[in-house]
């Protein structure tokens, strides 16, 4: 186990790069830290910067989350560890070192991770926050419904007490990051999946002001 523990700062180093930021950049020159939300994740990306941005940095944020995971199930690395690699990853987005740990909400590098450690519950925790997002429109809300429901999928569908716990401390992230949008839907003010951002508005800056 002990030579494979290169793997938890290999997590940590993918999980930290900033793809949102990056395709947003490419595509349009916006940075998508200083428009809308100010968040780095698909979302604000849509916003932002158009559908093929937003979906390119979905599938690199997931990717991100299922490669280093599943290099270290590849590798035969025992449950624990591949756990702590999980989370590495996971923090990596929320805690970027190369944006002065100032990340994301991790929602898509959460399902990537989840994908690694069982296909068929990421793909209920999909079908969740597909129905969620269709019925209510709003991104963040489908999100934090399909996290809440992963603890209890993946009880279910694998059943091992680590990875249940391990489901539980992820969704308690994402719960904590989401807090402002918590406070944005009670007060009807959260922005729908597909709104537009109207030019490259600059938001008052907040310490939270760059999740994802």
């Amino acid at each position: 186990m002990s030579t494979r523990l290169w793997l938890v700062p290999l997590g940590y180093l993918v999980g930290s790069i900033p793809f949102g930021l990056l395709m947003a950049k490419a595509s349009s020159g916006v940075d998508v830290r200083r428009v809308g939300s100010g968040n780095i994740g698909a979302t604000n990306v849509l916003r932002a910067a158009g559908k093929g941005a937003a979906a390119i940095t979905l599938a690199l944020d997931m990717l991100k989350g299922w490669a280093p995971v599943a290099l270290s199930q590849a590798l035969g690395t025992p449950g624990a560890l591949v756990a702590c690699v999980a989370l590495a990853t996971f923090l990596g987005h929320l805690y970027p070192v190369y944006l002065g740990f100032r990340g994301g909400k991790g929602v898509a590098t959460f399902l990537g991770v989840m994908w690694a450690l069982s296909a068929k519950v990421a793909f209920l925790i999909i079908a969740i926050w597909l129905f969620i997002a269709a019925l209510f429109r709003y991104s963040s809300l489908a999100a934090l419904v399909a996290s809440a429901a992963s603890p209890l999928l993946i009880w279910l569908v694998d059943g091992r007490p680590l990875y249940v716990i391990l489901t539980l401390i992820l969704f308690a992230f994402i719960l904590v990051r989401h807090r402002e949008n918590l406070l944005r839907l009670r007060a009807g003010e959260e922005g729908k999946i597909g709104q537009r951002v109207q030019g490259a508005r600059v938001d008052p800056p907040r310490r939270d002001r760059f999740a994802s």
